[in-house]
Parts: C-alpha cells; structure tokens; sequence
C-alpha cells in the first residue's frame, strides 16, 4: 500500500491493555449488576461514555464515564507494547503519522508512557470529537489536522468498529486481528487483515510517501 500518512488505533493495535480492560469493566458491571461479558463484547473499540449509553442509559453515563476513566488512568497495571510496535513506530521517523484512539487523552498518554512507546506527532482521542467510531470523525479529524486527504491515508485498527469508521471516512483500512476474528474485521470494512502488527513493514519513499508491506498471514 502507499499512503501519505498512517493513522494507528492505540489499544489492541500498538498495546496490550486486554487484562486493564477486562477488569475494569467487571468492577464497573458488578457495582451496577450489569453482564460484564456482554459489555465486553462490545466495548472494544469505541468511547466508554457510548458503551454506557447503550448498556444503562438509566445511568448518569458522564459522570460514569469520567469516573471510569480516572481509574483507568491510575491503574495500567498488565498494559504493554505489542511485538513490532516500537520498531514499527521508528521506521515512521520524520513521516506523517498519528493515533487515534476511543480512549482520553490522558489514558492515552498514561499507557503510552506504561508501554514506553513514542509519543506520536498527532493525538485524536475520544475528547476530541463529538461522535465517536464507527462514525468517521475521528480518522477525519486527523487527516484534516495532518493536512492530508482521506484517501491518501491508511488506517490500522483491532476492532470492527474502528475499520468501519476508517471504511466510511474513505480511508484503506489494516485490520490486526488481535482482539476480533479476520471475518468480523473484513465485515467491518478491512481490505486486508493481519494476525499481529509484526505482519506490516514501513518504508519512507521520496516526497513523503510511505510504502506498506503487508505479510498475508
């Protein structure tokens, strides 16, 4: 693939944070005796204050939200860096570049700096935008802020919900198959899907260009 700019999902694409995950959202069900297995099923990839919203929206889901996420920024006890991760981000030195990611900001920066991986030249979080994945606003938002057109841009992402935000904002999408199934990614809207973030190589061509090797796995 050849692309201007490479847009990276956070959790499940350049982190491991399945176990913070998990038990945070088994304490917030067993507080309000909800199924924590049903939500997990549907957490992944998209903003906490939305998964609220479709599972209690009984609830004050903003003060839910954001009583959740000052815990999850205390504890990211078990986050860390996938394999490839950190030399997958080297390779990008000096290229156009961002993450876009469901989570705040400052969970973002809170697991960045657990996982010891590089900040990246753009931050999109779930603060910045109105409507969260699958909408597009995300990934538009950084193409816009990156100065880069949609479909010059390539979006690798863990979660259906994320390659259909990435499908619909007219990007190519990488699925990594690391927390959904390869069908579940390619219904979402992935042209391809890889096992793990080691199945792509970066190489940085004349005039900002980069070339996506991606290894069929």
């Amino acid at each position: 693939m050849h692309c201007a700019a490479i847009l990276f999902d956070l959790d499940g694409v350049l982190i491991d944070s399945t176990s913070c995950v998990a038990r945070h959202w088994r304490a917030w069900a067993e507080k309000h005796g909800l199924d924590a297995d049903r939500i997990l099923r549907i957490a992944h990839g998209v903003r906490n204050v939305d998964t609220m919203r479709l599972i209690s929206p009984y609830l004050d889901v903003e003060d839910e939200a954001a009583l959740f996420a000052a815990h999850e920024v205390a504890d990211t006890e078990g986050v860390v860096a996938v394999q490839g991760a950190s030399s997958v981000l080297a390779s990008l030195d000096g290229a156009l570049w961002a993450i876009v990611t469901s989570c705040s900001a400052a969970l973002a920066r809170a697991r960045l700096g657990t996982a010891h991986l590089l900040f990246p030249p753009l931050l999109i979080t779930g603060d910045d935008v109105t409507h969260g994945k699958p909408d597009p606003e995300p990934f538009l938002l950084a193409a816009g802020r990156l100065g880069v057109a949609p479909e010059n841009c390539v979006v690798v992402e863990d979660a259906p919900a994320g390659t259909a935000a990435g499908k619909r904002a007219g990007m190519r999408t990488i699925g990594v198959a690391f927390t959904y199934t390869r069908e579940e990614l390619l219904a979402g809207g992935a042209e391809v899907v890889i096992d793990r973030l080691t199945g792509i190589q970066i190489h940085q061509a004349d005039g900002g260009h980069i070339l996506i090797a991606v290894h069929r796995q």
